[in-house]
């Protein structure tokens, strides 16, 4: 029995979890080009075969949404792909944001899929 327990534990430490990147860790902002407006740029990986889609987010210290605005909110990232993201908020929210986050979004047409969800958030 003792055998048998080593060798499930040795084969679930053994999986690997793929997830995506979401750098800088803390990102920064700094003033961008309209007045009142920061910026910080945001570098998204897809490390996920089954996901080509991520949701991006910024919240407060309560989880509530704050607004923002990017070229996109739904990113397209191809497996193994990079992408780089400019994320714009009023200098008045500055103070209040502490998370920007990415989530993978499964298509409905990919139901197959493990169907499980990943959340990366960067603390400001």
């Amino acid at each position: 029995m003792k055998t048998l327990l080593t060798a499930v534990v040795a084969v679930l430490m053994a999986t690997t979890a793929y997830a995506h990147e979401w750098t800088p860790t803390y990102p920064k902002f700094e003033p961008s080009f309209i007045e009142d407006i920061v910026v910080t740029t945001m570098i998204l990986f897809n490390k996920r075969t089954d996901v080509e889609y991520y949701e991006i987010s910024v919240h407060d210290a309560d989880w509530n949404l704050v607004p923002f605005a990017s070229a996109t909110k739904l990113v397209y990232i191809p497996y193994l792909g990079k992408e780089s993201v400019e994320i714009y908020i009023r200098e008045a929210d500055c103070d209040r944001i502490e998370y920007i986050c990415t989530t993978s979004k499964q298509l409905l047409l990919d139901a197959p899929s493990s169907g499980v969800d990943s959340r990366i958030c960067s603390k400001v």
